[in-house]
């Protein structure tokens, strides 16, 4: 999972020398808005279609324009989580990936690197989704997974964000691999923990738009 591994090799690298118009038809070509920018093999930074669009000169050379995000990129061994973060960051939809020497080797799109993330919660495995707000000191997953398991079920995959209802605790969204959760719900509000929300498969519903609906749920988006 790390970062060279999801490498987009249909995204060409910009050159300073390249003219804006060359860099808005290729946009066009890829379907983007953004590009990567690169000068002896060294990662520059990014530039938009609307910062084209604002200087209205498309015979003027990239090097001209004033790149956008220079520090968003990651080095070729980072995970994907890294990849994600630093995108949020920037709020770009790729990220630049470099070796050790700081050489440019390509850039990561965020549907790319959602599509990794999304594998590594099992979002595509059958099952349902649990979320839990708790305070951190009462987090272990290792306990919660015992609960889990007593009702004949397992944890596939966790994931831990802030509760925006309540600064002080976290959310703890579980994908386990059973579709009924009734039982489960029971036993984990038993031993203390709250349940905030659940997403358990319906019937006629395609496994595309599931997938999709699952990862937003995780994201919270």
């Amino acid at each position: 999972m790390q970062a060279y591994e999801f490498i987009n090799n249909l995204i060409p690298p910009l050159k300073t020398n390249d003219k804006a118009k060359m860099a808005l038809s290729w946009m066009e070509e890829i379907r983007t808005n953004v590009l990567p920018v690169v000068k002896e093999g060294r990662f520059l930074g990014f530039v938009s279609d609307d910062l084209i669009y604002t200087r209205n000169s498309p015979e003027l050379s990239i090097g001209d324009f004033e790149l956008e995000s220079p520090a968003c990129f990651v080095y070729l061994d980072k995970h994907i989580y890294d990849v994600i973060k630093v995108a949020s960051e920037y709020g770009i939809n790729m990220v630049g990936v470099v070796d050790r020497d700081n050489q440019y080797l390509g850039v990561v799109t965020m549907e790319d690197a959602i599509g990794a993330f999304a594998d590594t919660l099992s979002i595509q495995s059958r099952g349902a989704v649990l979320v839990l707000s708790m305070f951190m000191t009462d987090y272990s997953l290792f306990e919660i997974a015992r609960i889990v398991e007593t009702e004949n079920a397992k944890i596939l995959s966790s994931f831990i964000s802030n509760d925006p209802l309540d600064d002080s605790k976290i959310k703890l969204t579980l994908k386990l691999d059973q579709t009924e959760l009734r039982h489960i719900k029971a036993t984990l509000e038993r031993f203390g923990y709250r349940i905030i929300d659940h997403y358990q498969e319906e019937a006629g519903v395609s496994e595309e738009k599931d997938r999709i609906g699952n990862l937003l749920r995780f994201l919270d988006i």
